[in-house]
């Protein structure tokens, strides 16, 4: 008789033992969940927060999304060719100018090489569009009333180039200035497929050869 009490006991023991431990488990798991939330919650933040890669390219190039890729080819009367270019016309050079996307590591048909002075410019569209700045490349021979004389960095001057939406007429002030050949080319964009005609313009230290 006794033994039975005994193992009777044992087993209610036992059972309140194993319903407290269940209890326990139940009571921690809304926090559990709470905190997984929470972390979820952070995560979505952050991510709508920072911008991609992507984005942050397409802002830094925004200043040239009305860019003229390609051109008539037609230049200023009184640009010169150039004597001895290092890339003739008919030959190909590999760029590695960044004025715009797809350029970069394109091969490029020479169309035109021409010797003169070319300008980085910041420039107020005539339309009075946002400013333009460092724009890459305009050429002596595209400013208006230029003379003989090389303009420097800091002068002000009116544009005659017509690259870029509200650039012909624009007002605009040297950043840069640099004697060298000038060439136009005609290149296949590198991410769109896209084929570039006459471009203007690329420097000659923009350009290696073909390997």
């Amino acid at each position: 008789m006794m033994d039975n009490i005994l193992k009777m006991s044992f087993a209610a023991l036992f059972s309140a033992v194993v319903l407290a431990a269940c209890g326990g488990n139940d009571e921690t798991t809304p926090d559990s969940n709470a905190n997984t939330e929470n972390d979820a919650a952070e995560n979505t933040e952050t991510n709508e927060e920072a911008p991609s890669e992507e984005e942050s390219d397409s802002m830094e190039e925004m200043d040239h999304s009305r860019m003229d890729h390609s051109s008539s080819g037609e230049v200023p009367e009184e640009l010169a060719d150039a004597q001895n270019p290092t890339y003739p016309v008919g030959s190909e050079a590999v760029m590695s100018a960044n004025h715009m996307r797809g350029m970069d590591g394109a091969v490029a048909a020479i169309e035109g090489a021409y010797d003169t002075t070319v300008y980085m410019v910041t420039y107020t569209p005539a339309a009075g569009e946002e400013k333009v700045e460092d724009h890459k490349w305009v050429i002596h021979e595209e400013i208006e009333n230029a003379g003989e004389q090389p303009y420097e960095q800091g002068d002000e001057v009116i544009l005659e180039a017509d690259h870029m939406e509200g650039m012909d007429g624009a007002a605009a002030v040297i950043d840069a200035a640099e004697d060298t050949t000038v060439y136009m080319v005609s290149y296949t964009d590198m991410e769109t497929g896209e084929e570039v005609e006459n471009h203007k313009w690329v420097t000659e230290d923009e350009l290696s050869p073909v390997e």
